[in-house]
C-alpha cells in the first residue's frame, strides 16, 4: 500500500481528501496534518510515501517546508491548493512537486493523478537502472492525465497501449494490440490514432491482400531487426 500524509488546514477539506484517497485502490491515509508544524512532526513519525500538500497553512507557507519534508522521509509531493498564480506554480515545480492540483476538483481528476503516480513508482521500481525508453516513460507519465486527453480516453489504458508498442518493438495491427492489452479492437484503434496524432507512435500500411490495406502501428524509433 502507498501511504499518504494529507496536509490541509481546513479539516472539512482534509476529510474530503481522505475520502478521495481511500477510494483509490492501493492507497491508504497515514495521517492528517492541519499545520506546517504538524506536517513536519507527522512526516518524521510516519515516513509516508506521498504527501498531499496545501500551500496556505496557518503557520507557514507549504513550499517553505517542502525541503524539510523530503529530507526527513523522502516522500513525493503533490500540491493541492486554490492558488493559481504563476509564482506559486513555478515554485512548486522548482521544489519537485509531481502534480499541481487546483481546488476544487473532481474525484476522477484526482484518481487519474494517483493512478499516474502508481505507474511512476512501478516504472522507477522495476530496476536500479533504466533505459532511455523507460526514462522517457517515467517523465511521460507525469504529463499524461485525463485532463490532457480527448473525452472518453483513459490515461491508464493509453499508458498500457503505448507501453505494449514499446515492449513489442515491432509493428502491430489494432487487433493485435487489442488482444495484448485486453480491450476491443475499436477501443485500441482510437488510442492508436491518438498516439499517432500526438507524435508518440507511427503508422504504416501493408498491402498485398484483397480489400483495404492493413494499418500497422509502432512506437517511434522501433526496429524490426
Amino acid at each position: 500500500m502507498i501511504s499518504v500524509l494529507i496536509v490541509e488546514d481546513d479539516f472539512r477539506v482534509a476529510d474530503l481528501h481522505r475520502e478521495f484517497v481511500e477510494r483509490c485502490e492501493g492507497f491508504e491515509v497515514a495521517g492528517v496534518a492541519l499545520t506546517a508544524r504538524q506536517a513536519i512532526d507527522l512526516n518524521r513519525e510516519l515516513a509516508p510515501d506521498l504527501i498531499l500538500l496545501d500551500l496556505y497553512l496557518p503557520d507557514e507557507h507549504g513550499l517553505d517546508i517542502v525541503e524539510t519534508l523530503r529530507a526527513d522521509s523522502g516522500a513525493d509531493v503533490i500540491v493541492i491548493t486554490a492558488a493559481r498564480d504563476v509564482p506559486n506554480i513555478r515554485a512548486a515545480m522548482q521544489h519537485g512537486a509531481l502534480f499541481y492540483i487546483v481546488k476544487p476538483f473532481r474525484f476522477a481528476a484526482f484518481r487519474e493523478r494517483l493512478d499516474a503516480y502508481t505507474r511512476l513508482r512501478t516504472t522507477l521500481g522495476n530496476s536500479p537502472e533504466l533505459s532511455q525508453a523507460d526514462i522517457d516513460d517515467a517523465f511521460g507519465i507525469l504529463r499524461t492525465t485525463a485532463l490532457d486527453l480527448p473525452k472518453g480516453l483513459s490515461a491508464q489504458t493509453l499508458y498500457a497501449i503505448e507501453r505494449t508498442l514499446k515492449e513489442t518493438d515491432q509493428t502491430l495491427s489494432s487487433e493485435a494490440v487489442a488482444h495484448l492489452v485486453g480491450v476491443s479492437r475499436v477501443t485500441a484503434r482510437r488510442y492508436l490514432i491518438y498516439l499517432v496524432e500526438s507524435g508518440r507512435a507511427e503508422v504504416s500500411s501493408e498491402y498485398g491482400t484483397p480489400g483495404r490495406p492493413m494499418h500497422l502501428y509502432a512506437a517511434l524509433g522501433h526496429s524490426d531487426q
